[in-house]
């Protein structure tokens, strides 16, 4: 039968859970990324409220890179260019990759479009830990280890106390652990306030505040080779499972049909999401809105394949932490502000604007 002319010519009203209509190439845009990456970096390095040039940066960076020699005179801008805005830059950008990564696997971990690292009560217990040792001096003997040490001990501990109480004779199930982790998280976040209003130091508080709402001010070249390490190993695990999370996605109906134990595969999750939360909140303190975020709108760039995804996201996190600590340090020089209050500010417009898109489903359909 011959449509009418209303019919024919009436527009489709759109469909708000249709998948993208049009996905990037993932190897030229993860390509651009990672290119942008590293003048991000470049960038994080020459900004800031001491006055080093471009030119003194990049022959600074020159010289730690090759073991150059440079005059005497020029040795505060090289402390100032190498050992603080360096592994600074790495570090934000080693952060955001792993936000970002875990972000997209505790996703599919408990299939919740609003889930992000610290649903499940990690963040929280590390800041126990953190906040011992600002405010009470805790394992003073590892000297400047103490506060990632003790903030990534609590983190495990977070984590066991979690899978202990979520666990089921059936296994771990999404529901249970959102609720688990969100009443440890509230748990965890009184001890905190009542560590925090029982210091009687007040400058301690402060730091205590500082490193809650996330600061990389701690940033140095110890901190850099860990996180590194448990970030890219999660990444490439993360990629190499992403077959088994495209199922998982889909529900475990579906993942047992393929082939895939849906149980296993969560507490392999549970545990990568867990000690990659704790290696970077150890280092960051508790940055939000990143591992939310940055997923969400890959998936709106390449399409909800944990393929594609996996190889975008890390990038473009990376890229959105370097550029967010870069804002923290330059916006109300020389006062430093928090990068998870700068993360939040870009976050919540970012993610407005993403659910008012029309055929972005969040997460929906590979």
């Amino acid at each position: 039968m011959e449509p009418t002319p209303s019919q024919a010519t009436a527009p489709r009203a759109p469909r708000p859970y249709d998948a993208p209509a049009r996905r990037l190439p993932v190897p030229p845009l993860a390509a651009a990324l990672a290119a942008l990456l590293l003048g991000s970096v470049v960038c994080g390095v020459g900004l800031g409220s001491a006055g080093v040039s471009w030119g003194e940066t990049v022959r600074y960076l020159a010289a730690g890179v090759t073991g150059g020699t440079l005059p005497a005179d020029e040795f505060a801008g090289y402390t100032v260019v190498w050992e603080l805005r360096f592994p600074r830059a790495l570090l934000a950008a080693v952060v955001g990759a792993g936000l970002s990564a875990i972000g997209v696997a505790v996703q599919a971990l408990v299939r919740n479009a609003l889930a992000d690292p610290f649903v499940l009560g990690i963040s929280s217990g590390a800041a126990v830990g953190a906040n011992a040792v600002l405010l009470f001096g805790a394992a003073g003997a590892l000297g400047v280890w103490a506060l990632s040490t003790s903030a990534f001990v609590c983190a495990l501990l977070a984590m066991a106390l979690v899978y202990a109480a979520a666990r089921t004779p059936h296994g771990l199930t999404p529901l249970r652990l959102v609720l688990t982790g969100t009443a440890m998280y509230y748990g965890f976040s009184a001890v905190t306030t009542l560590m925090v209003f029982s210091a009687d130091r007040g400058e301690a508080a402060r730091s205590a505040v500082m490193w809650l709402l996330g600061s990389l001010s701690g940033a140095g070249w110890p901190s850099v080779p860990l996180a590194a390490a448990a970030v890219a190993v999660a990444v490439v695990h993360l990629w190499l499972a992403a077959g088994r999370l495209n199922a998982l996605a889909m529900g475990d109906e579906t993942a047992a049909a393929l082939g895939v134990d849906a149980g296993r595969l969560r507490r392999e999750l549970f545990l990568v999401v867990a000690a990659v939360a704790g290696a970077v909140v150890a280092v960051s303190g508790a940055i939000g809105f990143v591992g939310l975020l940055v997923p969400h709108v890959t998936r709106m760039l390449v399409g909800a394949d944990h393929r594609r995804v996996m190889a975008v996201a890390p990038l473009l996190g990376a890229v959105l932490l370097v550029w967010a600590d870069v804002l923290s340090r330059v916006l109300i020089a020389p006062v430093e502000l928090p990068v998870g209050a700068i993360t939040a500010v870009l976050g919540v417009p970012g993610f407005v604007l993403l659910m008012r898109r029309n055929g972005y489903s969040f997460g929906g359909g590979v």
